[in-house]
């Protein structure tokens, strides 16, 4: 293309013929100035034998271009048969604003298959730029590499752009033996299989690494070891594009075998750091995938290392109960089978542990609207070297609430090391996590057992030994305090059968009292004289129930009631001087469930049997009338533990029944027990 300068209209008169001839003057000077105003602009750089030819430097071209017309330049740069392209830009000030560009930019192509006899229209686009974005690293993917330079300006200069190209060898991205039929979309295969029997450490690579890799790729790597070996892939690198938690653009996945239909260890994008994958067997598969789309690519790819080895880990000390977690070099989930048991071990166990090693133990009890378990381990033997009397080299450090969530392998609960029996473990909730890390000393290992056991959520009370929902509650322990239903407020879960036993001293009673009480139950007669519905008894109460016992000093039990829906049993006292305490317990089908109750229980010293205030023993009368305190006036409430309680104790004669009917009723409370003011709702007595 012609300087526009040359471009002038006809001149006629003299005055006009000497302009032309002194412009002509001006034309010329700029031509011995500005060479590339006239030759053209278009760049090539070849590489040839000589080393001179592998590297140097480009910059923008020095246009004059007054008259504003759009000028373009083309940068070529031609590799030898066995080498590629590597170009990176040093200063970059084009105008406009991406991504329309509409006054400057710079055109990128680094996928041309054959730069003499493919244009650039039928290649790749690899982006465009302008602004003060400066280009990333570029790779070509094959041979050659171009830019183009599109500009406007009246004035270029060299400082719109410069940079740095170097041709590279080839054959750091054949990284083994190319896979058969297996092309991707540009027609070049960039899929291999790397055979451990002629490589067993390697590097790995995108297959344009470290510049910015090419868009719609589809690659393929598959690893093949000996069979007595596994595969460690190390990634030193990681930069994909990251478009979200799925990764549903750019993204490599890695599959646990030698293909895709091998279980996929897992799928990964964004930027990464520490991503190490081991195959369970001889061989692993991976797939590197990048979308076609407009946008200009500006990530890296990846670089790694593979290793084939026989020292890894063998994975047989894993038990049949657990299942080791794919990617890993031996760490390992358990997972509940409601209430089951098991064994885990230290890599090689009963035999020394390969030094260096680091293992984790995922072991997860269950956790539903059912089920809620804690995990109990107990050490059998333990043998992990101490480093001056501390844990500064090997050791097996415990989470007890699965820190791992949150990657707070720091925050640990317990530390052990040396030979000495570590400490029994109980978990609060339903998972625990142990890390073994092997340290630079060999040791034994360890032998451990673990349980899952129910967790009621059940604070107070003396649990069972076997984790059955069974609690002791023992004045010498505790005068008073709370119980409730297995989760509550949560919902109980269904078959489910808890004992709650209390149990005093000679010379008290124990009371308990149900602040809030909701026990299924679908077989209700409706109470229409006082509108609620009925819910007492063996014949109601035959789904979900709670019952009272009395416990006697011969270790005999006598019910005091059946209870179920909302009919809260009222306060309930131990008999004084006959029993020794109350048996609360809880029965729960195979059905729906509630939200069960909370109560509260209280020791006390033993009063009359007939009560402080009121109360009485009638035997062998024909009738009688009883009556509240202070009848017919209102009764008061006791002084005396916060509460007032009547017994009545009435004896007849043998083949006789015993009949009572009230006259007058005046309680305070509402018998449905869906409210505050409900029978089941009681004002906690003060502390003694």
């Amino acid at each position: 293309m012609l300087n526009p300068l040359w471009k002038m209209s006809s001149i006629t008169s003299p005055l006009k013929r000497a302009s032309r001839s002194a412009r002509s003057i001006v034309a010329i000077t700029l031509f011995l100035a500005l060479p590339h105003s006239l030759l053209g602009c278009d760049l090539k750089f070849v590489s040839t034998s000589s080393p001179m030819s592998k590297n140097g430097t480009f910059k923008a071209p020095i246009i004059l271009n007054l008259e504003g017309h759009v000028r373009q330049c083309t940068f070529s740069f031609l590799a030898l048969e066995n080498e590629r392209v590597m170009i990176e830009f040093e200063e970059f000030d084009l105008d406009g604003t991406p991504p329309e560009c509409f006054h400057e930019h710079l055109d990128l192509f680094t996928e041309i298959q054959r730069a003499e006899v493919t244009s650039l229209i039928e290649t790749p686009f690899g982006g465009r730029y302008c602004g003060k974005i400066t280009p990333r690293r570029k790779i070509s993917l094959y041979q050659a590499l171009s830019f183009v330079f599109l500009s406007d300006r009246d004035n270029i200069t060299e400082s719109r752009f410069s940079g740095n190209y170097l041709f590279i060898p080839d054959d750091k991205y054949h990284l083994g033996t190319p896979m058969p039929n297996v092309q991707n979309p540009k027609g070049e295969t960039c899929s291999f299989i790397i055979y451990a029997k002629n490589k067993k450490m390697g590097e790995i690579m995108a297959p344009t690494y470290p510049g910015t890799y090419p868009k719609n790729m589809q690659c393929s790597y598959k690893f093949i070891g000996e069979p007595n070996q596994r595969m460690r892939l190390e990634f030193r690198d990681f930069d994909l594009f990251y478009g979200g938690a799925h990764c549903p653009f750019d993204y490599i996945t890695i599959y646990d075998g030698p293909d895709k239909l091998a279980p996929k260890i897992g799928t990964y994008c964004g930027q990464m750091r520490n991503l190490v994958v081991y195959s369970t067997k001889s061989m692993l598969f991976m797939t590197f995938t990048t979308l076609k789309r407009i946008a200009p690519a500006r990530n890296r790819g990846f670089f790694g290392l593979y290793e084939f080895s026989e020292s890894f880990v063998k994975l047989d000390f894993i038990q049949s109960d657990a299942e080791h977690i794919p990617g890993t070099e031996c760490d390992q989930k358990i997972l509940s089978k409601r209430e089951s048991e098991g064994m885990v071990f230290s890599p090689n166990y009963p035999f020394p542990y390969q030094t260096n090693v680091v293992c984790r133990y995922f072991i997860y009890g269950m956790q539903d609207e059912q089920n809620l378990e804690r995990v109990v381990l107990e050490f059998d033997k333990f043998n992990v070297p101490m480093d001056d009397n501390q844990c500064n080299d090997g050791y097996l450090k415990v989470y007890i609430r699965g820190q791992e969530e949150d990657h707070e392998y720091d925050n640990h609960d317990y530390e052990f090391c040396g030979k000495s029996i570590p400490t029994r473990v109980k978990t609060p909730g339903p998972r625990l996590v142990l890390l073994f890390n092997a340290g630079t000393r060999p040791g034994s290992g360890f032998k451990a057992k673990f349980r899952f056991e129910t967790e009621y959520l059940i604070p107070v009370g003396t649990p069972a030994p076997d984790g059955s929902c069974k609690f002791t509650y023992r004045s010498l322990s505790r005068r008073e305090g709370r119980f409730n239903s297995p989760r509550h407020p949560s919902n109980y879960p269904s078959s489910t059968n808890c004992t709650y036993l209390f149990f005093a001293t000679p010379k008290q009673q124990v009371q308990i009292v149900f602040d809030t009480f909701k026990v299924r139950t679908d077989n209700l007669n409706r109470n229409t004289s006082l509108g609620a519905w009925n819910a007492y008894g063996r014949v109601q109460c035959v789904e979900d129930w709670l019952e009272i016992y009395q416990i006697y000093r011969d270790n005999s039990e006598e019910l005091v009631g059946r209870y179920c829906a909302n009919s809260a049993p009222g306060p309930v006292v131990s008999l004084r001087e006959l029993a020794v305490g109350l048996k609360v317990f809880l029965h729960t089908d195979e059905q729906d469930v509630y939200s069960g109750f909370l109560g509260r229980y209280r020791f006390f010293e033993e009063t009359s049997v007939f009560g402080n205030e009121c109360g009485g023993n009638i035997t062998n009368l024909e009738n009688g009338i009883i009556s509240s305190p202070n009848y017919p006036e209102k009764y008061s409430e006791s002084t005396i533990g916060g509460n007032t309680q009547c017994h009545w104790f009435i004896h007849v004669r043998p083949n006789h029944k015993i009949l009572v009917f009230f006259e007058e009723f005046e309680v305070e409370g509402e018998p449905s027990g869906k409210s505050s003011q409900s029978c089941s709702t009681q004002k906690l007595p003060p502390k003694q």
